[in-house]
């Protein structure tokens, strides 16, 4: 795992914490892939990546078939030092 992928999934992370997206207040995953696509080269399969490495890792939750994503609210503790420790 290269800097730059943790990196993008830093930013994921802290685009829905801004949010207020923990547990069941979630934001559709298209909407999050197309804002993030802009800023990431590639237009958003390297976002599609790191969301769904971090769906495995548990930092995220998918809702509604997948359509939608959530923070892991059992894991806030390692995602706000995730965030900080990548995006510092």
């Amino acid at each position: 795992m290269s800097f730059a992928e943790n990196h993008i999934k830093a930013i994921v992370m802290d685009k829905l914490r801004k949010r207020g997206c923990w547990g069941a207040r979630y934001t559709p995953l298209d909407s999050l892939v197309r804002w993030l696509g802009m800023k990431v080269k590639r237009n958003g399969r390297r976002v599609r990546r790191a969301v769904r490495q971090l769906v495995n890792e548990g930092y995220l939750v998918l809702h509604k078939r997948g359509e939608t994503v959530s923070l892991n609210p059992s894991k806030s503790g390692e995602i706000t030092d995730f965030i900080a420790r990548f995006l510092a």
